[in-house]
C-alpha cells in the first residue's frame, strides 16, 4: 500500500486525500488550523459568506425597481453578520473532517516540516512529536495575507481580510489598500452594508488583472453608488486617535475609520526545509511545480496557494487531485490554465474563462468577439437589472469558443455554459443550436453565439 502524506488541509490537501484513499492509497493528512485550511476558515468561505450579506442589500436598495418599497430603514446587524459568517466556515470546517474521516484519512492536527525528501517531522498540537515515512509527500501549505512595511496590521484599525469578522461594528470609514479582486470584492460588499469606503488603487483602473470592459463597467458601478476611488500607492498606514491616516507615495494622505490591506499573498513556506531538502523556490518562495504537481525531487508533489500558480481554490482543488492521479498510476491530463474559470464576486460578479480581451487586442490570438449589454435581455428588464453584458470569443473560420466573460448578478454560475464549451472545444453553432429558457439571463449567451455565427459566415 502506497503511503502518502499530506501537509496542508485546504481544498489542495483535502481534494487530494480523497482521490488518493479512493485509489487505494494510506494517507495521513496534517493541519495546523483544521480541516479545510484557511481558505474555509478565514478566507473564501468567510469572505463569501459576508459578500452574501452585501448582496442581499443591493438587492433590497434596488427593489423599488420592481415596484417593492421597503418600509423603514434596513440595516445590517454586524454581530449577527459576523457570528453567521464564522459559524458557516466552522460547520463547513466539520463536513471536511467528517467526509475525510469516513474515508479512512489519518488527521492529525498540527505542523509538519521536511527532514528529508519522503520524511516529515510532525508537531502534533496534542501528543509528542513523530516522525512520519512516506513514499510521498504533497505540499499543500497555502498562503497568507501580505502585509506592507510600515502598515503592521493590529487587528483593531489596520487590518488584512482575516481579521475583519472580529469587529464588533461595522467601520464608519473602510479605506480599502488595493484594488485587486480581493479589494473590489471588499470595498463593493461593505459600501453595500452601510460602510463609507475609499479604494485606494495604485492601478489605472480597479481590477487590472480582469477584462477591461467588465473593470471599466464595474469601477462606473462603484462610483454610482457613492465608492471614493483614489490613484496612488500606499507608503504607510498611520493610527490616530480614532482612525487611521493612509499615506500614500505621492505624499497626500486618506483618513479613515479603519484600513484594509489587499496587497497580495506570501506561501507559507518558510521554516519547513523546503530548501534543505532541495526543493526548488522560486525568488518570492512559492514552489517550482510543472502541469502535474510535481515539484524538483522525484515523490514530492505541491499544489495550491503555496506555488504561486493561480490562486484560486478550484485550481488548488485540481492540482491536488492531479497529484495524486500521478503519483498513484492514474492516467491525467496536465492542468490546463487556459480552461480556467474565475469569478469576482462584486456586485455585479465579474465572471471570465478561456481567452482574454487583451490578448485578442494585442493579435496573440486572432478572435471574433461579440459583446451583448444585459439590458436588452428580456429578463434583465424583469429584474430591473442594467449593468452587465455578456461577451464572447471564437476562433475565426473555425468558430470554436476561445473563452468569455459574463457580467451580471450570479455570473458564476452563468459562466459554466462558456467553461464547457472551451473545456470540450465547442463550437458557436453548437452553443447557438442548443435550447434555453425565455426569459432568461443565459439567453443572452445563446444570442451572442448566434451572432458569431454570422461573423464567420
Amino acid at each position: 500500500m502506497t503511503r502518502i502524506a499530506i501537509v496542508g488541509g485546504g481544498p489542495a490537501g483535502y481534494e487530494a486525500a480523497l482521490v488518493a484513499v479512493q485509489l487505494g492509497a494510506s494517507v495521513t493528512l496534517v493541519e495546523r488550523d483544521g480541516m479545510g485550511g484557511r481558505c474555509v476558515l478565514s478566507d473564501c468561505v468567510p469572505s463569501k459568506a459576508f459578500i452574501a450579506t452585501g448582496e442581499a442589500m443591493t438587492q433590497l436598495g434596488h427593489a423599488d425597481r420592481v415596484g417593492v418599497r421597503a418600509l423603514g430603514e434596513v440595516t445590517t446587524a454586524v454581530e449577527e453578520v459576523h457570528a453567521r459568517v464564522k459559524a458557516l466556515a466552522l460547520a463547513q470546517s466539520a463536513d471536511i473532517t467528517r467526509r475525510l474521516t469516513s474515508e479512512g484519512v489519518e488527521l492529525v492536527l498540527g505542523s509538519a516540516c521536511l527532514a528529508a525528501a519522503h520524511t516529515l517531522q510532525v508537531s502534533p498540537v496534542e501528543g509528542r512529536p513523530r516522525t512520519l515515512e512516506a513514499d510521498v509527500v504533497l505540499l499543500a501549505t497555502g498562503a497568507r495575507p501580505r502585509i506592507l512595511a510600515g502598515a503592521e496590521v493590529d487587528g483593531e484599525r489596520i487590518l488584512d481580510w482575516r481579521q475583519l469578522y472580529d469587529l464588533t461594528s461595522l467601520p464608519e470609514h473602510l479605506v480599502v489598500i488595493g484594488s485587486g479582486v480581493t479589494g473590489a470584492e471588499f470595498a463593493n460588499a461593505y459600501l453595500a452594508v452601510g460602510s463609507q469606503v475609499t479604494l485606494v488603487s495604485s492601478r489605472d483602473r480597479v481590477l487590472p488583472g480582469e477584462d477591461s470592459d467588465a473593470a471599466e463597467l464595474l469601477q462606473h458601478v462603484f462610483e454610482r453608488r457613492g465608492m471614493n476611488i483614489r490613484r496612488g500607492r500606499a507608503a504607510r498606514v498611520e493610527r490616530t486617535g480614532n482612525g487611521v491616516l493612509v499615506h500614500l507615495t505621492d505624499g497626500t494622505t486618506v483618513p479613515g475609520s479603519h484600513a484594509l490591506l489587499t496587497v497580495g499573498s506570501v506561501p507559507n513556506t518558510a521554516g519547513m526545509g523546503l530548501a534543505e531538502a532541495g526543493i526548488d523556490l522560486d525568488a518570492a518562495s512559492f514552489v517550482r511545480v510543472d502541469r502535474v504537481s510535481r515539484t524538483s525531487i522525484p515523490g514530492v508533489y505541491a499544489a495550491g496557494d503555496c506555488t504561486g500558480v493561480l490562486m484560486l481554490a478550484s485550481v488548488a482543488a485540481m492540482q491536488g487531485r492531479i497529484a495524486m492521479w500521478h503519483a498513484l498510476g492514474e492516467a491525467v491530463a496536465p492542468l490546463r490554465l487556459g480552461t480556467v474559470s474565475a469569478n469576482v464576486f462584486t456586485d455585479p460578479q465579474v465572471a471570465s474563462v478561456g481567452v482574454t480581451q487583451s490578448q485578442s487586442e494585442s493579435g496573440a490570438v486572432a478572435t471574433q468577439t461579440v459583446t451583448l449589454p444585459l439590458a436588452t435581455n428580456a429578463r434583465a428588464k424583469m429584474l430591473g437589472l442594467t449593468d452587465g453584458f455578456v461577451k464572447i470569443f471564437s476562433r475565426p473560420g473555425t468558430g470554436t469558443v476561445l473563452g468569455g466573460v459574463v457580467v451580471a448578478p450570479n455570473a458564476s454560475e452563468l459562466v459554466l455554459s462558456l467553461s464547457l464549451a472551451v473545456q470540450h472545444g465547442l463550437t458557436v453553432d453548437q452553443v447557438a443550436h442548443t435550447f434555453t429558457i425565455y426569459p432568461s439571463l443565459s439567453g443572452s449567451l445563446a444570442e451572442a453565439a448566434r451572432q458569431l455565427m454570422l461573423h464567420d459566415e
